[in-house]
């Protein structure tokens, strides 16, 4: 079970730290990413990271501005989110997948957490 907080509203330039936090002793042989759905808009590929960590991606439009990171002993994945934009603003959700890698397609993840709501104003 996958469990995303830390969203709230900021002004367009702040910062923001999402965490998803995991239960259960599988997480560390998950890979898992962020998604983020606007209103109106499909679910979109944020972030994903590897099962060890070593590999991270990135949607474009969140390059050199997001941060994602894991930490398997605490069962814990986090984004930071840096230099935010009125785009930026949607319900960010975390998901994770069995196997070594993450990927874009929403299809490939098999478990999903409630979302976290990030809005940022102009």
């Amino acid at each position: 079970q996958l469990q995303a907080s830390g969203g709230g509203l900021v002004q367009a330039g702040g910062s923001l730290r999402l965490s998803c936090s995991a239960s259960g002793r599988t997480f560390g042989t998950n890979a898992v990413a962020w998604f983020r759905q606007a209103p109106g808009k499909e679910r979109d590929f944020v972030a994903g990271i590897s099962r060890s960590g070593r590999t991270t991606s990135y949607a474009d439009s969140v390059k050199g501005r997001f941060t994602i990171s894991r930490d398997n002993a605490k069962n814990m994945m986090d984004l930071q989110m840096n230099s935010l934009k009125p785009e930026d603003t949607a319900v960010y959700c975390c998901a994770a997948r069995g196997g070594l890698n993450a990927y874009a397609q929403a299809r490939e993840y098999d478990y999903w957490g409630q979302g976290t709501q990030v809005t940022v104003s102009s």
